[in-house]
């Protein structure tokens, strides 16, 4: 980054930042699953979660044009609910993306495994880590445009798979006849009815999850009440065109049902057509996508830790005033280190049960959004200052919170997402234990420092005014402190 004060992250590269965050794994391996759960009428829950993520990232839009503050929602939510609501969100946020991100890792030394087969994925794993955190202390300016290439490689691979894809179904590739509409003759469009939609609807909305990084990125933009409406919109834009016509080329080139969960769609579907090189392009490109993911969620966890500290919910320690939040960037590396080691270390299914409440912790973010939103909007007047974009305020604003409640709702349903329920709400209720034990430490050492503080001020105004009235200024009459003889 540049001089301090400097803030040279552009539109472009706010946007490219945002992508990178939420075009990862999930989309291009988990998606299958949801296509298995809801058949054809997955687009239908594509678009649902375009119009839902349209809500939450307008009303975020609103609040971060209107006041571009650090720590973006968490500082939002302590503002609308109090200082509680606040350090919830905060610590929620990042324990669980701390845990997600270490998950990837694992991943990502899984896949990498194929061209290093002798070296140890854990250390493989550790690797990944410590050169995500090294890339993260260049600063914004430089990461937004390392995470604009490796951005521009997914959304690429997205692109060239909807070109080929189309190719196919027209019959423009030599020697393969045209696949037409394919797979979709014949087929019922809703084979699970509306519970196959809602059961798609956890999965799609996590294909959607990152763009939060936008909020957590607003102070080190350059104009941001013009830059932040701006990347929303693209991100918003790029997102929901790419998903689906990305989704409709699958649809009609293999068999809802025959999906594979940790299978990616896009390679069976192309090597289903005889394009069987596609696994080797789509495993790098995997690699690329959670490389990005872990790249663009330090950044925000970085962002999230030192606004924490900021507002005394954190260790003093933690306080970072820097253009680049170093201490933020190296403790959330070393607590992802943390969690790879407890993934290899801890029985698997006890480290599943941790790693599951990444995706509650993201969702339970999102509430938190649209409910500050809301209630920001009820205390301020819609004026050009207000920067106010979200239409049909207040209805959408309920509807997004309904949605939301709705897929929160919905985890128990959905294979291994009930336990991230569980954690979730465990998580939440050991932060609000957490936060009532340290406000009364702290209230209760404020107490008992008092009458030691107390003392030596009123002693000193004595001595240098000289007068009865000194201990009165400072809220003591002099019997209260005097000293028996």
């Amino acid at each position: 980054m540049g001089k301090a004060g400097e803030k040279g992250i552009s539109t472009f590269h706010l946007t490219m930042l945002a992508l990178g965050t939420v075009v990862g794994g999930s989309f291009f391996l988990g998606s299958g699953v949801a296509i298995k759960a809801a058949g054809p009428s997955i687009l239908f829950s594509y678009i649902l979660g375009g119009l839902l993520v349209y809500v939450i990232l307008y009303a975020l839009s609103e609040m971060t044009a209107a006041d571009p503050v650090p720590g973006s929602f968490r500082t939002y939510a302590e503002r609308s609910f109090g200082r509680g609501v606040g350090f919830i969100t905060g610590w929620v946020y990042w324990v669980g993306l701390i845990l997600a991100m270490s998950s990837e890792s694992i991943a990502a030394s899984t896949f990498l495994r194929e061209w290093f087969p002798n070296f140890p994925e854990i250390a493989m794993g550790m690797l990944i880590i410590v050169g995500i955190t090294l890339l993260n202390l260049l600063g914004a300016d430089y990461l937004s445009k390392l995470e604009s290439g490796l951005a521009a490689v997914k959304l690429l691979a997205i692109v060239g798979f909807i070109v080929i894809g189309l190719a196919l179904i027209a019959g423009w590739v030599p020697g393969t006849p045209a696949a037409s509409a394919g797979e979709l003759r014949g087929v019922a469009w809703f084979p699970g009815g509306f519970a196959g939609i809602a059961g798609s609807m956890l999965i799609v909305i996590f294909t959607y999850a990152g763009f939060e990084v936008i909020g957590l990125a607003a102070s080190e933009v350059e104009n941001p009440k013009k830059t932040i409406p701006r990347a929303i919109n693209m991100t918003l834009v790029s997102l929901v065109a790419l998903y689906i016509a990305a989704i409709a080329v699958i649809l009609m080139l293999y068999p809802t049902q025959g999906m594979i969960a940790d299978q990616s769609p896009l390679v069976l579907a192309l090597t289903r057509w005889g394009m069987g090189w596609a696994g080797m392009l789509i495993n790098i490109v995997m690699i690329t996508a959670i490389l990005s993911t872990m790249l663009a969620s330090t950044f925000g966890l970085a962002r999230m830790l030192r606004s924490l500290a900021a507002e005394g919910h954190a260790p003093a320690w933690m306080k970072d005033r820097q253009d680049i939040p170093y201490k933020g960037i190296l403790f959330s590396g070393a607590a992802m280190l943390f969690g790879l080691a407890m993934g290899y270390l801890l029985p698997q299914q006890v480290y599943l049960f941790l790693v599951s409440c990444g995706g509650f912790s993201l969702l339970f973010s999102y509430f938190i959004i649209l409910a500050s939103h809301y209630r920001w909007r009820r205390t301020t007047p819609c004026s050009p200052e207000a920067a106010c974009q979200l239409p049909g305020y207040p209805y959408t604003s309920w509807a997004g919170l309904i949605g939301m409640v709705g897929i929160i709702v919905s985890m128990p349903f959905i294979s291994g997402q009930g336990t991230g329920l569980v954690v979730g709400f465990s998580l939440v209720a050991l932060l609000a234990g957490i936060y009532w034990v340290k406000e009364r430490w702290a209230r209760g050492t404020v107490r008992s420092a008092q009458p030691r503080i107390a003392a030596p001020l009123m002693e000193a105004a004595e001595e240098i005014t000289g007068s009865r009235e000194a201990r009165e200024d400072v809220g003591e009459t002099p019997d209260s402190t005097a000293k028996p003889k």
